[in-house]
């Protein structure tokens, strides 16, 4: 079994658990999810099965959309409702605080991860030395918000909703934190939903509860859809046999316009993907990134 799954992962479950589900199903041991998402977290969970796992660098690099809930005047050690209660404050904000605060989140910027992540410290998780009561210090990492906007009033138990597009490594919950000392009283997020990532959207993922070993083919999609976005080259069966054995092509016998150096190509024989070349102009070869069906 080969090919792209676009899972809506319910509430209550890790992506790992995800991914076990998806095993179960398909009687395929290469399964893996790209991007991991909080247990209590819903939402886009693309999931790659057999030999379409060598793709999950180029999904896991891309940008992703989110809504999410932030409840003001409380601050967890998780950074969101599930952790322990660290503060509470009052809160006393206007809608206009709000937006000059979520205004001064967009763009570059540097951000402090949770404790409570999947990032390891000398090759121990964050979230192991965090459950010891162990505190390290976390050094921030470069992200971008690319737009981040109010979608909720505030409601009576001082939450509201936002919506927001992210580089990879952002963590919606340090966004929230931070986004709580700007208007000085603190917040966590309650509630989040990855809404897009890599142009796979919400209303295209099918629900795990909904899966079954009888219909989940039927769900099964092509894996190339996850690199589109590059530029496609057309191979004899020649070509196709050398480099499915690991052998290099010559670009000058590649039928293409112009290649450009150092750039991936998707690969094709007639109208079967076999996977990602990378062009070396220097040396005027197509060279093999990955192998996705021999």
């Amino acid at each position: 079994m080969l090919g792209l799954l676009l899972l809506n992962k319910p509430k209550g479950i890790t992506s790992f658990g995800a991914v076990a589900r998806i095993k179960r199903l398909t009687g395929e041991k290469r399964v893996g999810h790209t991007g991991t998402l909080d247990p209590m977290a819903t939402g886009v969970l693309p999931i790659l099965i057999g030999r379409a796992t060598v793709l999950s660098q180029y999904l896991i690099e891309a940008d992703k959309g989110y809504q999410a809930t932030i409840k003001l005047g409380l601050s967890t050690d998780s950074c969101d409702i599930t952790g322990n209660v660290i503060s509470q404050s009052k809160v006393d904000v206007k809608k206009l605080d709000i937006k000059g605060a979520l205004s001064q989140f967009n763009g570059k910027q540097m951000q402090t991860p949770p404790m409570f992540s999947a990032i390891k410290q000398n090759g121990v998780r964050m979230y192991d030395l965090a459950r010891k009561g162990e505190v390290v210090d976390i050094p921030p990492r470069e992200i971008e918000v690319y737009s981040i906007k109010q979608t909720s009033e505030i409601n009576s138990d001082f939450e509201f909703d936002i919506d927001t597009v992210v580089s990879k490594g952002t963590y919606i919950r340090s966004l929230c934190r931070d986004i709580g000392e700007v208007l000085g009283c603190g917040a966590t997020l309650t509630s989040l939903t990855r809404t897009k990532t890599a142009g796979f959207t919400l209303d295209k993922c099918v629900c795990l509860d909904d899966l079954t070993p009888e219909n989940i083919r039927e769900h099964i999609l092509p894996c190339d859809l996850v690199v589109e976005y590059m530029p496609k080259i057309e191979i004899s069966e020649k070509q196709a046999t050398r480099f499915c054995n690991g052998g290099q092509l010559s670009l000058d016998r590649i039928k293409y316009d112009v290649f450009r150096d150092g750039e991936i190509y998707r690969v094709y024989f007639k109208d079967k993907f076999i996977g990602l070349g990378v062009a070396e102009t220097q040396q005027n070869l197509l060279k093999i990134e990955c192998l996705v069906d021999r």
